[in-house]
């Protein structure tokens, strides 16, 4: 009996030893189970290394609690994973979609509509002046063309755009430079690069026949005509209110190319006397000073260059007609 009592309980001890390890068996394999859906796939099994890098294309993503991919952390917004591309099947879970750039054909597209601008402020070319030039045959533009885009041509443009109907940017696209070239005619040389700083004044009547000094007070510039015809043109200043420059017509009664003043005791190169002691001459003052001065009656001439061949072309007799 003693020894049935010990095998019974020795069956008992290995009864239930056999079931501790059958129970922990059990747990170990659920716990590795759990592992295994969590890294794996939502519905299958873990691959053979149980990663999930051995998931087939076009599976479920990882859980949120994963690191963001590249094209995550690049773009900001997660990678399309399963959606389909455009041909309808549904992309690599590890591909990436960079954000395209925008093709040459796109772009031409977007800007097709808008005019290309062409000349704007800061340029400082042979167009520009060009552009300066026909704007001074309207009237929009009222100094000698410099070839510089300022803001003195940003107006001049804006105001033509205005008259236009066009949009006032100030710039040139082309729109508003075939509407100029429609409404202009091609400038000149001299109207390109003119011999004055200031527009010429319709000549009086009395500068129309023969060879003329046509001296204007308006527009403050002198042009040498002959026979109604510019030859050539130059900027001028006259006197003062106390020493006013006499108008009329006249003629050159005598030249001196070297002269000076008997009176004020100044140079007065190139002179052309027309009226007692009044004459047309180059005034040093004149070129540094710009019309801050004035003179003591006489007409002032400042391109001294232009002046001296003016001066070896009018002869003693030819007509002077200062005029407003």
């Amino acid at each position: 009996m003693k020894r049935s009592s010990t095998v019974a309980r020795g069956g008992a001890v290995r009864g239930g030893a056999v079931r501790r390890v059958v129970l922990a068996a059990v747990s170990v394999a659920l716990v590795a189970g759990c592992t295994a859906q969590a890294a794996g796939t939502g519905s299958g099994a873990a691959g053979p290394s149980g990663s999930a890098s051995a998931r087939p294309s076009g599976s479920a993503s990882a859980p949120a609690s994963a690191s963001p991919s590249a094209s995550e952390s690049e773009s900001g917004s997660a990678t399309p994973g399963a959606s389909p591309t455009d041909d309808g099947e549904a992309p690599s879970s590890s591909a990436t979609f960079p954000t395209p750039e925008p093709s040459d054909s796109a772009s031409a597209s977007e800007g097709a509509s808008a005019s290309p601008v062409l000349m704007k402020d800061g340029d400082e070319n042979e167009q520009v002046r060009e552009l300066q030039a026909r704007l001074r045959q309207l009237k929009f533009f009222d100094r000698a063309p410099t070839g510089f885009y300022g803001s003195m041509t940003a107006r001049s443009v804006k105001s033509f755009q205005k008259k236009q109907g066009l949009t006032g940017t100030g710039s040139v696209d082309g729109t508003t430079w075939q509407r100029l070239l429609g409404a202009s005619r091609k400038p000149t040389a001299d109207e390109l690069k003119p011999s004055t700083t200031n527009a010429l004044d319709t000549p009086a009547p009395a500068c129309m026949t023969g060879r003329v000094l046509c001296i204007s007070k308006e527009s403050r510039t002198l042009a040498w005509m002959i026979d109604g015809k510019v030859v050539s043109s130059m900027d001028v200043r006259f006197g003062s209110e106390n020493t006013p420059t006499r108008e009329g017509t006249f003629s050159v009664g005598w030249k001196a190319r070297e002269w000076t003043s008997t009176i004020y005791h100044t140079p007065m190169p190139y002179a052309m006397f027309f009226s007692g002691g009044q004459a047309v001459h180059y005034s040093s003052d004149f070129a540094a000073r710009g019309y801050a001065g004035a003179s003591h009656g006489c007409v002032n001439v400042r391109d001294r260059a232009k002046l001296a061949v003016l001066f070896d072309q009018v002869k003693v007799g030819d007509k002077v007609v200062v005029h407003w």
